[in-house]
């Protein structure tokens, strides 16, 4: 299929205009010893411009087409205390006028008071509810689903409207009967692929952080008809590789058949490694503070400690321990969340002082 199909095929969604693209993709010249031999370029998908950035922002322009001809007026959505999906998507909300409706986990130990991504959905007046959740764990779909339901019917009392986007937009589910975000990733690997080509570039991997999958599934998806032999690594920030892989297939296979592709996602298509979950989902770890100074150091670039601190922890590791070949040609997906720097500056200064 040709690259203008696959973007008609995109198209017959509607999405709204929230963001800036394309996003710059750069190369990272100071990061690696040039005696590795392997070129690393960066997408920059922190630079969305919606809020503080970050991969969401794609998946947003679909979901709240998806909100607005559903004709809800209160967005609800679920994630960790400090989650950028959940920041993101009430930025959206309110540049469209919708109230958002956040519960936030506390599924990792941080000071109580106002910081980061939760300030920031405190200046946008989101309705916020604090629950409690396991230590270091992504919150599944089953663990919330009561929750949910009891937040719903606090909305339908209020007299209004609610759509339910799950967390991350990823998996099909509540409200979002379609995979729009793993569709928006598709999207996003066109422009990869249109800006490499640009430089004469044909990439033979694009790594990221992978939470709730569709990201992956949608790089996969636009990898598996424009660029065959690129791989899509996605580095697991909360769950093992058993459990995960089973979820982004799934996206990846729900993202073929919304788009009407001849094509068939294998099980051997979804590469990820649960190497780097070092103590669990959005706990800093020595490792994780000491990538980030030094991509900001050499790069100047920040990175941010849940997932693509974690993630290039991941990648600098695999690359030197000859996990890629020479010659290859590395693409690093940033997908935000710097924000949450701030509320973990207790764990940086123990870690880099």
């Amino acid at each position: 299929m040709r690259q203008e199909e696959l973007k008609k095929r995109i198209n017959q969604y509607s999405r709204v205009n929230l963001i800036s693209l394309p996003t710059p993709l750069l190369p990272l010249e100071n990061l690696l010893d040039p005696r590795q031999n392997i070129r690393l370029f960066i997408k920059r998908d922190d630079l969305t411009g919606l809020a503080f950035g970050g991969n969401k922002s794609r998946k947003l322009e679909l979901i709240m087409a998806d909100v607005l001809a559903k004709k809800a007026d209160v967005l609800i959505t679920w994630a960790s205390l400090q989650s950028n999906w959940c920041l993101q998507t009430a930025a959206a909300a309110r540049k469209l006028g919708i109230k958002p409706v956040l519960i936030l986990f506390k599924t990792y130990d941080l000071p109580e008071e106002i910081d980061g991504n939760v300030l920031l959905d405190f200046i946008l007046e989101a309705e916020i509810q604090i629950r409690e959740a396991r230590r270091g764990k992504i919150i599944s779909e089953e663990e919330v689903a009561g929750v949910i339901e009891e937040v719903q019917q606090q909305v339908l009392e209020w007299g209004h409207k609610p759509y339910i986007a799950p967390i991350g937009g990823s998996i099909p589910g509540f409200s979002m009967e379609l995979p729009l975000g793993a569709i928006a990733y598709v999207q996003a690997g066109i422009e990869i692929f249109e800006q490499l080509a640009e430089e004469k570039v044909k990439p033979t991997w694009i790594v990221h952080a992978s939470g709730s999958g569709g990201t992956q599934a949608g790089l996969v998806v636009a990898a598996k008809i424009l660029s065959p032999e690129t791989k899509v690594l996605g580095i697991c920030v909360s769950d093992p590789r058993e459990k995960f892989h089973p979820e982004v297939l799934l996206v990846a296979r729900e993202t073929v058949k919304a788009l009407d592709l001849d094509i068939t996602i294998a099980e051997e298509d979804i590469i990820l490694t649960d190497d780097y979950l070092g103590e669990g989902y959005g706990i800093l770890t020595p490792e994780i503070a000491q990538t980030i100074r030094l991509v900001a150091q050499k790069e100047a670039i920040f990175l941010d400690p849940v997932y693509t601190g974690k993630a290039m922890w991941g990648l600098l590791d695999l690359i030197e321990k000859g996990y890629f070949q020479p010659n290859d040609r590395i693409v690093f997906v940033h997908t935000g969340g710097t924000a949450v720097l701030f509320p973990h500056r207790q764990g940086f200064q123990s870690w880099l002082t």
